[in-house]
């Protein structure tokens, strides 16, 4: 059992959420709650550094006194004010004024303070605004504080969200709310919002153990992952990242500065904000990622869609889990456009290939991309099988991982993972079929970590394991049509034991010797006692 699955903290939250589900939508619950358990984290640690930087001059309040420290601070100190905020910025790389800051925001819900939402809504366009050197634009424009699930009319709305507060408040007071704790809380949240979302919704998050599985992956030393992992990587990117999780599980494979900077792309807005929220609350500084709302495919985000090859950004990681065979339009220009001109344009009806495509055409040329798609990536014919044997051809295909059905939230289809390189060094593929490898869940089957690790070190190893692994050459491949149906290089089925019809009729021939003896035996004892004997 992982860290996130006996989270208490998590799961007091998450009692909070069930008591309020029935009057509040599941998304503003979400909102809601993922917005002040940053707010917290944001605060916590301003008013942490504050406190190191005034040193003695940091108020020291008594108990009756409700106002924060920094309160006191600012209304004896105007003139210092701009001062010590330049200070914070460098320190934190962001500013909370002390009347939006998470213990202020507690105190007005505790004397259920009229004006409450008037100041978390003018707190939002704060922190989105001016908080950080780095603009967040509408950051919080997806929470609704006026919404009517909430009440009737304002009164009741602020009373609502007070009541909210207190609630969080409490359950933040009873448990450890370190850094570690409150980032397993936070992914616990995401996780259990995307279990219960409907219509869908559920895509914007990718379980914690395929997450673990791909970031061990891309990871490991691309040209010869024998090595190892690699102590430092520049850049990884996700052109669907969805909340962040998988961008932040890359994150945890190395140490705090193992990695250079984090990219992301979601066309849900929403989902954008939390993700950009979740990499907040988990320490990232502002200028340490980017996540961007837009569509990948339209490639619309102006810092990746650059035509000069010599500019064009490259990642040394990619991954991601897009949409599962959604429908995209591609255009007459597509065709000439340098993600697709060398393989062609995925067909209308899925735009797995179109995602792949895209992702790959920004991976350095010494790096490793791994993508979860659906399984009909393997063996579709026409555009599809076009797109597959040129990436074949070209070497681009490393390994090909099967994976169970019903891992997510939003599918129960199984899926694979394709891992990708512009220079690898073998020129076979690795097939690994863990298809039937889970431990069976009560809503969603689920990867252990010993199933995890063994995908990992089959792969990172390259080794083969019968009904599990293979290393298929590319004649084999180009003999089955490049059709990389996993189930046609390693079968999962056990092989018929084969019998020895001689040894067989021997032992059959002896049993029969031994019973017609036992019934001549039995005889006797029939004839002695005048009974019918046995033919």
């Amino acid at each position: 059992m992982n860290e996130l699955e006996h989270n208490e903290l998590g799961k007091a939250l998450w009692k909070i959420v069930d008591q309020l589900r029935g009057a509040m939508t599941a998304d503003d619950l979400r909102d809601c709650m993922l917005f002040f358990l940053l707010l917290r984290h944001l605060s916590d640690n301003y008013e942490a550094t504050a406190k190191r930087e005034l040193g003695k001059d940091y108020p020291e309040l008594a108990k009756e006194d409700r106002r924060t420290p920094l309160t006191v601070w600012y209304e004896h100190n105007v003139a210092d004010i701009e001062e010590f905020e330049a200070k914070m910025r460098r320190k934190t790389h962001y500013v909370i004024k002390p009347n939006y800051l998470w213990s202020s925001i507690v105190e007005m819900a505790r004397v259920e303070n009229i004006d409450l939402i008037n100041t978390l809504e003018t707190g939002f366009k704060f922190i989105e605004n001016e908080s950080f050197s780095s603009a967040f634009y509408s950051l919080f424009s997806e929470i609704n504080l006026f919404s009517a699930s909430q009440g009737k009319n304002y009164n009741e709305r602020n009373m609502s969200l007070c009541n909210i507060i207190k609630e969080i408040a409490r359950a933040l007071a009873n448990f450890s709310t370190d850094d570690d704790a409150m980032d397993n809380a936070y992914e616990y949240l995401i996780g259990q919002f995307a279990a219960v979302s409907k219509n869908r919704s559920g895509e914007f998050y990718t379980p914690q153990q395929v997450s673990t599985l791909l970031s061990a992956i891309v990871t490991l030393d691309s040209q010869d992952p024998y090595l190892g992992k690699k102590e430092y990587i520049g850049s990884v990117y996700d052109f669907a990242c969805g909340s962040g999780s998988l961008l932040l599980n890359v994150r945890n494979q190395f140490s705090k500065n193992g990695i250079g900077k984090i990219y992301g792309q979601e066309l849900n807005k929403a989902t954008c904000n939390l993700a950009r929220m979740n990499m907040l609350l988990h320490g990232l500084k502002d200028n340490e990622f980017e996540i961007i709302h837009g569509n990948s495919l339209d490639n619309d985000w102006g810092t990746i869609r650059e035509v000069n090859p010599n500019k064009i950004p490259r990642f040394d990681a990619v991954v991601s889990n897009p949409p599962f065979s959604c429908r995209w339009e591609p255009s007459e220009l597509l065709n000439e456009d340098a993600r697709f001109k060398n393989y062609g344009l995925a067909p209308k009806s899925a735009a797995d290939f179109a995602f792949l495509l895209h992702g790959f055409h920004y991976l350095k040329q010494e790096g490793t991309m791994a993508i979860i798609l659906p399984r009909g990536v393997l063996s579709r014919g026409k555009a599809e099988g076009r797109i597959r044997t040129k990436l074949l051809k070209d070497g681009h295909i490393d390994a090909i991982i099967g994976l169970p059905a019903n891992l997510f939230f939003s599918t129960g289809i199984p899926v694979c993972v394709l891992v990708l390189k512009k220079c690898k060094k073998y020129d076979d593929v690795l097939f690994i079929n863990a298809v039937e490898h889970f431990e069976k869940g009560k809503r969603q089957n689920r990867l252990t970590e010993k199933q995890i690790e063994k995908v990992v070190s089959t792969y990172q190893y390259r080794k083969g394991q019968d009904r599990y692994s293979r290393r298929v050459t590319m004649e084999e491949i180009e003999e089955k049509g490049f059709d990389l149906n996993i189930a046609k290089y390693v079968c999962t089925a056990e092989a018929e034991k084969e019998i020895d019809l001689h040894a067989t009729n021997a032992e059959l021939t002896k049993l029969e010797g031994k019973i017609e003896a036992a019934n001549q035996t039995h005889n006797v004892f029939l004839k002695e006692m005048d009974l019918p004997i046995l033919p």
